[in-house]
């Protein structure tokens, strides 16, 4: 898949501005609800009309502001995948499913294609039912047989996951990936879950207020942020402003640290980011006593919040994930952090993030 997307829309409370290209694989596209991620699928689809700009698929051009060209939806081949499906309630499994198959001018031809997709959707046993007849995961392979027998040449998925309860979710997920690897798509992936699309992409854009402040490879952009916005969206809990003490050395004035770094620490204004899972008891390099001051337990982590010695009192707490059969030592009254407030800590250069002001 080529494709390229360089748009601006103006809309009620900021202007949408979008640009990045992709030659390979799933692009994730990662950013708070309403930053305008479903807009940039619309808009690509065609079902928007962005006020100028240009977006090419496969060498195909399907929006120029300049050259006055705009395909409409149906000439875009591109399929677009909604929050809530959009089967139409009236129609069963496989009469939604035909839908897509319009474009096929045989009879036979078009019932031979909706029996492959009710087999490759595990839907067999559901074709004669409605919408409303069958579970949240049977709908959205409705939705997807539907969308894939038209062919598109590239997937829109805007939050595929949002409607499922949370059991189901991941399960679709592997689906899913299973599934565009097998028909030889490739997708635009909208997601507010920073897990799903970390699972789901090869390739990430994170967008805020409109904006792609960040585009890349997926687990580099999770590793090495390009960014503060990049990596608070990507689940960094613990960032501040850093300054230069060294080649490889870092101060951090609002936790009364320095920290030895991997990477050669800039000359101009930076913060320093530490993911929660970074801090570790074994650890000897980056490594002092902390105050322990809360706990709070997951299904299969602990997270605790700790403070270092002598950290400026408006300066938040840090977080520090641990998997629960880590967790420390449990205290009186059920407390499981009173009975050891201190413990030693440290955190390996190269899990120190740094990334521009």
């Amino acid at each position: 898949m080529s494709l390229s997307v360089c748009m601006e829309k103006k809309l009620d409370n900021f202007i949408l501005q979008v640009s990045f290209e992709s030659e390979r694989g799933t692009v994730g596209v990662l950013g708070p609800s309403g930053c305008g991620k479903s807009m940039t699928l619309k808009c690509i689809a065609g079902v928007e009309k962005p006020d100028r700009g240009r977006i090419v698929l496969n060498g195909r051009i399907l929006f120029d502001s300049e050259k006055g060209i705009d395909l409409k939806p149906q000439q875009r081949k591109v399929g677009y995948l909604f929050q809530q499906y959009a089967l139409f309630p009236n129609m069963t499994v496989e009469e939604n499913i035909l839908c897509g198959l319009q474009g096929e001018g045989e009879k036979r031809k078009r019932q031979e294609k909706l029996q492959e997709y009710l087999e490759k959707m595990d839907l067999v046993a559901e074709r004669k039912k409605y919408p409303g007849e069958i579970s949240g995961g049977q709908q959205q392979r409705t939705a997807l047989a539907r969308m894939l027998a038209g062919a598109p040449e590239l997937l829109l998925l805007d939050e595929p996951f949002s409607a499922l309860d949370s059991h189901l979710r991941l399960r679709m997920q592997v689906e899913m990936k299973t599934l565009l690897k097998e028909v030889g798509k490739e997708a635009v992936f909208v997601s507010h879950s920073r897990d799903e699309i970390y699972r789901m992409s090869e390739q990430l854009a994170i967008m805020e207020q409109g904006k792609v402040c960040g585009f890349g490879d997926t687990r580099r952009m999770f590793d090495k942020p390009h960014n503060k916005t990049c990596a608070e969206l990507t689940g960094c809990k613990n960032i501040a402003e850093g300054k230069k003490a060294g080649t490889h050395c870092v101060e951090v004035p609002a936790w009364n640290m320095r920290f030895e770094t991997d990477t050669e620490v800039p000359e101009e204004p930076f913060y320093l980011g530490i993911r929660a899972h970074s801090f570790d008891c074994n650890q000897n390099e980056n490594r002092t006593n902390v105050k322990i001051t809360g706990c709070m337990e997951e299904p299969f982590e602990m997270i605790y919040t700790f403070r270092y010695q002598d950290m400026p009192g408006e300066t938040p707490d840090i977080w520090w994930r641990i998997p629960k059969k880590d967790r420390l030592p449990a205290g009186t009254g059920g407390s499981e952090w009173t009975a050891k407030k201190e413990v030693c800590l440290g955190v390996a250069p190269n899990q120190i993030m740094l990334f521009p002001a």
